[in-house]
This record gives structure tokens, C-alpha cells and sequence, in this order.
């Protein structure tokens, strides 16, 4: 996995083999960050990165000057991988280990994007929690997205707050706004 843009432009991160996840490829996340980069300035974000992974969305977010960056993952080793990189490379990261629909139904941090990417096998009532959590919580800030990460055989437009749709190979960013 690689940074595509900002600080750390081109950065090669090696995660370690044995992670349960599934990262966003380049291409897709390159094609998202172009969305993101015509609609937000970078360095007003707070984020919150769902389901976080390697921390890939959460380090390119960071690369490119976001404010505050909240990396939430139900596994341990996963934090553990965003923790060090968020030392090494001086990130406003802050990796939290918990389920994320606890996390959703506790936190007071309210996030202008949070983005959601959960295994692709969910269930359509799994990912439709998401976005009813979010909006129940109030959890995003004025002028602020939900974007959740799915592949091509699940359709979420039928959810309440869906705006939009982008699909980049196998892939599907799905927009929401309340």
C-alpha cells in the first residue's frame, strides 16, 4: 500500500501479513480522494475511518493535512500497525480498538467525513446500521459525508440519507448526507 498524495506523497507501508483485512486498492482510493479534494479542504477535516484495517484511508487523509483522524478497528493487531505508523510518521491519528457499532453508539466526537469500510460480506441490515447510527448520533458535522465502502453486490440506495453512488472496478463508494 502506498500514500498517494500530500506529505508523504508516493510512501511505501509494508502492513503485516497476517491482518484480517481487505485494503482499498489504489486505483479506488485514488478516485475517491479526487472526489474528496473538489468538495473539502484537507486541513479543516476531522475524520473518523470505520473498520480501519491497515489504516490506509486513515494515513492518506493525514498525509494531506487533515486535522484529526480517529482510526477505530475491533483488532488489536490492526491499532498496533496504525499506532506505529502514526509514531514513525507523526500523524493526528488517534487508533481506537473497539467494534465499531459500540464505538458509533458511545462517542461524542462528531467527524465532518466518516468513512466506513466493513467487510464486504455484511449483511444489508450490518451496513444499514451504519448510516442509521450516524444520523441518530448526529455524529457528523455541518456540511459533512458518511461514505461507506462496498462491493458491487450490495446496493444501499434504498438507505435513508443515500445522495450518490461511485463505482471504481469492484468497488462502490456509496455517499450519504443527513
Amino acid at each position: 500500500m502506498r500514500i498517494i498524495s500530500g506529505k508523504y506523497k508516493g510512501k511505501r507501508l509494508i502492513a503485516p501479513a497476517k491482518l484480517p483485512v481487505r485494503p482499498t486498492t489504489d486505483f479506488a482510493k485514488e478516485a475517491l480522494f479526487n472526489i474528496l479534494n473538489n468538495q473539502f479542504y484537507f486541513e479543516q477535516l476531522q475524520v473518523m475511518d470505520l473498520f480501519a484495517g491497515t489504516g490506509n484511508i486513515s494515513f492518506e487523509f493525514a498525509s494531506r493535512g487533515a486535522k484529526q483522524v480517529t482510526a477505530v478497528d475491533a483488532h488489536y493487531a490492526c491499532i498496533k500497525y496504525i499506532s506505529k505508523v502514526k509514531q514513525e510518521l507523526s500523524f493526528p491519528i488517534t487508533p481506537v480498538k473497539s467494534d465499531v457499532f459500540s464505538y458509533l453508539e458511545k462517542t461524542l466526537l462528531k467527524a465532518t467525513i466518516i468513512f466506513a469500510d466493513p467487510p464486504y460480506d455484511f449483511t444489508k441490515e450490518s451496513f444499514a446500521k451504519i448510516p442509521e447510527l450516524v444520523q441518530e448520533r448526529n455524529l457528523l458535522l455541518e456540511q459533512g459525508s458518511l461514505i461507506i465502502e462496498h462491493s458491487k453486490h450490495t446496493d444501499l440506495s434504498d438507505l435513508d440519507g443515500f445522495l450518490i453512488q461511485r463505482k471504481y472496478g469492484g468497488t462502490i463508494f456509496s455517499f450519504f448526507e443527513f
